[in-house]
């Protein structure tokens, strides 16, 4: 971590904190631009157990929104969105200083005294709430992983692209501290499923074939 009185960047701490005051206001702002998005939103649709057609006929709830979006320039998507956060979170309920995407988050939280009382209490040891505190408390991946586990849970969702997985898999295979820390019962596993191919299989028995040592190991435990 750089010291204190190090750039930030390319510029000073003290120029870091007069941004960061200033952007602060910017997120309150964009906020309470939200909320308002979705407070009217809910005006003209308030919420129900279903957002489907109106019994009466009329508008649909999808209608009404599409409508609205469309005359504020915004998607659909966006002010659906926010219509179902700010029902999520009353007036009442909103804490100046928290950032939009981080009520977002914390409205997945089913119990709502849960939930209020939650956004009350940033994390133990920090100010203010962040979108990565508030994914954490939902078993969420984070953006900046930390812990051990939050780096694992980072790699596996990357590798699930196959393409990725196999570069990974093959740079990590040519590390041999990290391959020293993998079980011996996972190491016969990945060399069993490398030597399904034929081409594969050949190469590697001739080279084992090439070291006495292995192959005496082999013929005793015959």
């Amino acid at each position: 971590m750089p010291e204190d009185n190090e750039e930030i960047g390319s510029v000073s701490p003290s120029r870091y904190e007069q941004i960061v005051a200033e952007l602060r206001e910017v997120v309150d702002q964009h906020s309470r631009g939200q909320f308002t998005i979705g407070d009217r939103a809910l005006e003209i649709e308030p919420s129900r157990l279903r957002d489907g057609a109106r019994p009466e006929g009329g508008w649909s709830v999808r209608e009404s929104l599409t409508r609205l979006a469309e005359d504020i320039g915004l998607k659909y998507s966006t002010v659906n969105n926010a219509r179902w956060v700010a029902a999520r979170w009353p007036k009442e309920h909103r804490q100046k200083g928290v950032p939009f995407t981080v009520y977002r988050i914390l409205a997945s939280i089913e119990n709502e005294t849960e939930r209020f009382t939650l956004v009350k209490q940033p994390p133990a040891g920090k100010p203010r709430w962040t979108a990565d505190d508030a994914s954490r408390v939902l078993g969420w991946q984070v953006e900046n992983p930390v812990s051990k586990q939050e780096k694992i849970s980072a790699i596996h969702a990357l590798a699930q692209d196959e393409e990725v997985a196999a570069v990974v898999t093959t740079d990590l295979l040519r590390r041999p501290a990290v391959s020293a820390h993998v079980a011996a019962e996972d190491r016969v596993r990945v060399v069993e499923e490398f030597t399904r191919d034929e081409t594969v299989a050949a190469t590697v028995t001739t080279g084992l074939l090439r070291r006495p040592d292995v192959a005496f190991r082999a013929m005793s435990a015959c």
